[in-house]
This record gives C-alpha cells, structure tokens and sequence, in this order.
C-alpha cells in the first residue's frame, strides 16, 4: 500500500489524500498504487499541498497505517504538548548574569 502524504498549506497541519481530495486524518486516506507519482505531480502543481510524498502503509482493521515510525508518529498531529511550553519569561525577576 502507498499513501500520499503532504502539509496543509495555510495551517501546516499534516494532511492525506483520499482519493479525491485531502483529509486532516489517516483513516480516510487513500491507497495511491501505481498512481501515486502523477498524483503526487498534480496535486503539487495545483498547489493544495505543500511538500507532498509517498510513503509505505499497509492496511489494517482500523483503517490505513504508516509502515515506518517516523510516519506514524507524524500521523498522530501535533507533538506540542501546551502545558510543556515556556512561558514568558517574568519581567520582575530581573537578568541572570553568570
């Protein structure tokens, strides 16, 4: 199975083509087969899509799965945790000076 995969152009987010159009989640995307290089031109083309790729998946109960890691990890969204950002830093605490 081969996925098409890619980044959303005003938000960023990752997005997956579904056969007809492009989808925040990888439940609905699409096996592009042999397709996938002329879609891959098209949609790239048309600019719907920054930096689109194809990548290995195979096909599970749930619906289609990244083969590698890397992959299912970026299907997952966002990794920014909020409560783990650093906050501003508070202008009454003065310079650290070493």
């Amino acid at each position: 199975m081969k996925l098409l995969t890619g980044n959303d152009l005003k938000t960023g987010f990752v997005t997956w083509w579904t056969g007809a159009d492009w989808s925040l989640h990888i439940e609905d995307a699409a096996d592009v087969g042999e397709h996938g290089e002329a879609i891959l031109a098209a949609e790239e083309g048309a600019r719907r899509v920054n930096a689109p790729y194809i990548i290995a998946g195979e096909a599970t109960s749930e619906g289609p799965r990244p083969a590698h890691i890397k992959d299912r990890i970026r299907a997952l969204g966002p990794t920014v945790r909020p409560d783990l950002t650093l906050k501003p830093a508070d202008p009454n605490a003065g310079d650290w000076v070493i």
